[in-house]
């Protein structure tokens, strides 16, 4: 075979190559997102158009090919019709989002300033700090909720410093309360604040504030009109990682939390294990599902309008 042939099949076979291993490597997290996310989902939503029973499982199934043709279908709208009737879940959700939004301006707030420092520090120092930052994921996260507990309890270590040092007299209630609930969520996603807004500032160049500063900027006025627009993908990255999780999060309230930190995963489990009623829990959880994506849904619209 000539070169000229050689060189034609070379560049004849090598796009498609390219394109099946493109397409490979693409199509493994769609994958991994159809058997895991849309597979398990579509499950809960076919569940919650069903009808409770004692049986098992404890609901209807969704065709009944035994019956007439007309009857197939076996749907109903019940448990989404009782979601708009019972105040109890309306509850749920506007104070599960309204923990996971004041949590998140939390973490943000606490966040910005630290990933801010560590982006600025010496690389030995921001090595230090980004450990420091990862390290409480090296324990697990039931016992570092149990350790709040152990701090925040009328017993607790944070009781009696306060009795010893004569700043109180009686030991304060802090468990079982809803900054219990906020200091446990703060505490436990803060790190996945930081981490986004740390790459975003890292990759920023320090030449920006020295040309703003020439041009007679204060610092003040240097952080608002050059670093924080700069750094807001990172602000929103880190600001969905936490709101996210914590708008369905169970353990920390069920924990740390009292009888009125009623959020929707608590409600979720009631309904699952103690109630039975897994059509009603599933018609929750895909209101919840809805509620999470929306902010997702328009973070891509915001990201596509400024490309």
């Amino acid at each position: 075979m000539s070169d000229s042939k050689r060189v034609l099949t070379k560049t004849y076979h090598q796009p498609l190559g390219d394109k099946l291993w493109r397409n490979f490597v693409i199509g493994i997290p769609y994958f991994w997102l159809l058997l895991f996310f849309l597979a398990p989902f579509a499950i809960v939503f076919k569940i919650s158009f069903a009808t409770p029973i004692v049986a098992q499982p404890p609901f209807t199934p969704l065709f009944d090919f035994t019956a007439n043709a007309s009857q197939w279908l076996l749907a109903t709208w019940d448990n989404y019709r009782f979601l708009t009737e019972d105040n109890l879940y309306w509850v749920s959700y506007f104070k599960s989002i309204k923990t996971a939004a004041i949590s998140t301006l939390i973490c943000l707030l606490i966040g910005y300033p630290m990933a801010y420092g560590i982006a600025r520090a010496t690389s030995t120092t921001r090595n230090i700090l980004l450990m420091l930052v990862i390290l409480p994921f090296w324990t697990s996260f039931l016992l570092r909720v149990y350790a709040w507990m152990g701090l925040l309890g009328k017993n607790g270590i944070v009781n009696s410093l306060l009795m010893n040092m004569g700043l109180i007299d009686s030991p304060l209630q802090m468990l079982y309360t809803d900054m219990a609930v906020y200091l446990g969520i703060v505490y436990t996603y803060i790190p996945f604040m930081i981490l986004p807004l740390y790459a975003t500032l890292e990759k920023m160049d320090p030449s920006l504030h020295d040309a703003a500063a020439d041009l007679g900027a204060k610092p003040w006025q240097t952080f608002i009109d050059v670093t924080l627009p700069l750094s807001m993908p990172g602000i929103i990255a880190g600001s969905l990682l936490v709101f996210i999780p914590a708008i369905g999060e169970y353990v920390i309230p069920a924990l740390l939390g009292g009888i009125d930190s009623l959020m929707i995963g608590r409600t979720l489990y009631d309904e699952f294990f103690v109630n039975r009623d897994w059509p009603l829990a599933s018609a929750v959880a895909t209101i919840l599902l809805i509620i999470v994506v929306i902010p997702i849904m328009l973070f891509q619209r915001s990201q596509q309008e400024q490309e």
